[in-house]
């Protein structure tokens, strides 16, 4: 009784109940012989979720809200489910193999856990606290479901789903069948899940290290089933699948934070879907992790340290661009600056600066951002693509009236950054005087650690190479028997000196302006890629893919 009155306590001086609905409820507890808390909750008072974050406060422990949770299905193994059912408990996530959290409606029963204890065969239990309600929706969604990923699959085959309505999204297979695709993806490191329809299949591919893979095919009579639960997911209309659809739904998974964005469209065959994968607990790169030489990370630092500007950073979509950017921003943050950006979207939230997303049909463009941002006294701005002429003058605006900015645009290598600026017309001068700096970049995939091996061309074309060994991965159960695991960035920075400013002014040819910027030290793509050979990092074959049109 005690506790229980330790909880009103709390939810009183809290501000979520009132003395007054407290005497009602105790009111109904004579009525019914409900406990004070379920009388808060029949009433309406309350509900359980609030309950159960009070309680867990009470008992100096976490609370876990389970709704949208994905649980690794060889975790689960690890509690028996008449076991789970019984005591109201399940396992979310193992830490090495020594340490397992679990979540329960009763923390504090001590037998139970030294039970979890001994079945799962892990000495260090750890508990958080959730509701009754949220641990049976997991325990319905993954013990009442038994089988990989091939045997749910031919169980909802047999059930012959042909429309949406039959589709039973929120049947647990369904459930289950993409939590399994989500925390698959995950474990896998991938950026992206499309799920693609065909004649008569279905197709899951997931891009890891820039590359998609196949991973599930499956019939069509799966497909709105599939599809339905994934835009239940991420509140969207599963009635309409004439239109493209955009959604985004955050998910718990482990001890991470996954945001999943996800877009629908439209084909002849059915709706195609992509999801892409954002841990916002990941930690962001700093400047020197992401594949800098030490004579590029000295220049591009200066430059990112000057009062005003322009720099831009470059490449094609899925290139690094953001993560450089939001590195770049981190890196000059501090309590003196006042540091704004207008994205699309937000991708990553970072401490101490302002962030805004582009919202066309709220009439904030990327071209209105920046106007408003003006009047917000910014230090630096970043811009998350100069996308026309407006957007283009009105950053040059900025940095010729004091102001630090970043843009990225989409170009093959840093030269023509600066001729696609004159091609959204911008007059020479002002961009010859507002460009401080282009980065291009590309990224390349990492030889795997645990399969690297040496091997050897003809000498003749290690010389042509100037290389004197290569590596590559062998491919093992680490990388998938991809030899690669991981990429990293190549780059080339072209400071705008005043040779290159006379250039911009005359108009000249994007190839005449590389040859300039080579002829006083500028590093190509491909030489830094080399750079990265040399140092076993990557594979020749990788460098030659990302820099072919470079």
């Amino acid at each position: 009784m005690a506790e229980k009155m330790g909880v009103i306590e709390l939810l009183l001086k809290q501000g979520l109940i009132t003395r007054q609905q407290v005497n009602k409820a105790e009111e109904e507890v004579k009525r019914t012989g409900l406990t004070i808390e379920s009388a808060l909750e029949k009433l309406g008072i309350i509900t359980e979720e609030d309950i159960a974050a009070v309680r867990a406060q009470s008992y100096g422990i976490p609370y876990m809200d389970l709704k949208d949770y994905i649980i690794d299905g060889e975790v689960i193994k690890l509690i028996p489910e008449d076991l789970a059912r019984k005591h109201k408990v399940t396992p979310l996530f193992k830490i090495g193999g020594s340490r397992l959290t679990v979540a329960m409606v009763n923390p504090q029963d001590i037998m139970v856990i030294d039970i979890i204890r001994k079945v799962s065969g892990i000495d260090f239990i750890e508990t958080v606290l959730s509701t009754e309600k949220g641990i049976q929706r997991i325990l319905d969604s993954y013990y009442s479901v038994i089988g990989s990923f091939d045997e749910i699959v031919k169980s909802i085959e047999k059930a012959d789903i042909t429309t949406p309505a039959e589709a039973g999204a929120q049947e647990a297979p369904v459930i289950k069948l993409v939590n399994i695709l989500i925390m698959e993806a995950y474990k896998s490191r991938a950026s992206d899940i499309h799920v693609e329809p065909e004649k008569d299949t279905v197709r899951v591919r997931y891009r890891i290290d820039g590359i998609l893979y196949e991973k599930h095919v499956f019939s069509n009579k799966l497909r709105n089933a599939v599809i339905s639960r994934i835009k239940i997911l991420s509140n969207m209309d599963i009635a309409e699948s004439r239109r493209p659809q955009d959604g985004k739904v955050r998910m718990k998974l482990a001890d991470k934070d996954l945001d999943i964005r996800v877009s629908t469209f439209p084909t002849v065959h059915g709706e195609n879907v992509v999801m892409r994968l954002l841990d916002k607990t990941s930690v962001l790169l700093g400047l020197k992790d992401l594949g800098f030489s030490q004579s590029i990370l000295e220049d591009f630092t200066n430059l990112i340290r000057r009062p005003n500007g322009i720099i831009l950073v470059t490449g094609p979509t899925g290139s690094g661009k953001t993560t450089t950017l939001y590195a770049a921003v981190t890196a000059i943050s501090s309590m003196e600056k006042n540091i704004i950006t207008i994205e699309d979207p937000v991708e990553y939230e970072l401490p101490l600066i302002r962030q805004t997303q582009v919202n066309p049909k709220a009439g904030v463009t990327f071209a209105n951002g920046m106007r408003s941002i003006l009047r917000q006294d910014p230090d630096v701005i970043m811009v998350g693509e100069i996308r026309d002429k407006e957007t283009a003058e009105i950053a040059i605006q900025a940095a010729l009236t004091g102001h630090l900015v970043f843009s990225t645009l989409h170009t093959n290598d840093a030269s023509a950054a600066l001729t696609r600026m004159l091609d959204r017309g911008v007059e020479s001068f002002l961009a010859s005087s507002s460009i401080i700096g282009v980065l291009a970049q590309r990224l390349v995939r990492v030889i795997c650690s645990d399969c690297k091996e040496e091997y050897r061309l003809g000498k003749e074309e290690l010389k042509s190479l100037g290389l004197l060994k290569l590596y590559r991965g062998k491919g093992c159960s680490k990388c998938m028997n991809t030899g690669y695991k991981g990429r990293v960035g190549i780059f080339e920075l072209l400071v705008v000196d005043d040779n290159i400013r006379k250039l911009i002014n005359a108009r000249a040819p994007g190839d005449e302006i590389r040859k300039q910027a080579l002829k006083t030290g500028m590093v190509s793509l491909k030489e830094s890629g080399l750079q990265k050979v040399r140092q076993a990092i990557t594979t020749i074959e990788e460098v030659l893919r990302v820099t072919r049109e470079a």
